[in-house]
């Protein structure tokens, strides 16, 4: 990625979810030769993080026997049930004191690639909140300067990164990045649309 050499990124890839709408581990679900978030993680190593963390929650021992958690620093939550704002807790305390901007990825989102990773953090410039900006609407990945860490840590549900991002309205930096906001997989028929676009991981 082509950030400042300056700045100090820490990857943050959110899959502690359990999966209750499926049925079954999503995070293990098969995505070409490796588990769905075994893909999401190779992706996240293409970018170039100076840290990486990724915090796990539901089916957590089964997640780290199958996944490769290689260059990965793991979070476990045990409070996943309460939301993604948990998740982002928990991984908090675990950030280097020296990590300028944390991004951060979704553990079920295949889709996303290196290089919208590198577009957000080239267009975000200084902000405290940035998002990418899709064709169709705001997305994964989300970048956070530290001066929005405080914040972070106090949200509360699934939405709460959201709240945040509607609080400080003009203040959010959408990059443009081409291409749909890329697919969540919370259910069957999203998992077999997000095969059906699967040409490997775009590193």
């Amino acid at each position: 990625m082509a950030q400042r050499s300056d700045v100090r990124v820490t990857g943050l890839v959110l899959a502690a979810g359990g999966s209750s709408r499926l049925g079954t581990a999503k995070q293990l679900l098969a995505y070409g030769a490796v588990p769905l978030l075994g893909h999401v993680l190779e992706v996240a190593r293409a970018c170039g993080f100076d840290q990486l963390l990724c915090v796990i929650g539901g089916g957590a021992d089964e997640v780290r026997q199958k996944v490769d958690f290689s260059g990965v620093d793991v979070v476990v939550n045990e409070r996943f049930e309460e939301g993604c704002s948990s998740s982002i807790g928990a991984a908090l305390g675990e950030v280097d004191e020296g990590t300028d901007v944390l991004v951060l990825m979704l553990g079920d989102q295949p889709g996303v690639s290196p290089r919208s990773v590198g577009a957000l953090l080239d267009g975000r410039g200084d902000a405290a909140l940035a998002a990418c900006r899709y064709e169709d609407g705001r997305g994964h990945p989300l970048a956070f300067g530290r001066s929005a860490f405080t914040e972070l840590a106090a949200l509360h549900g699934d939405k709460g990164v959201w709240k945040l991002f509607d609080r400080h309205g003009p203040d959010v930096v959408d990059v443009p990045v081409s291409g749909p906001v890329p697919l969540d997989i919370d259910s069957w028929a999203d998992y077999e649309a997000a095969l059906a676009v699967n040409d490997g991981p775009d590193v």
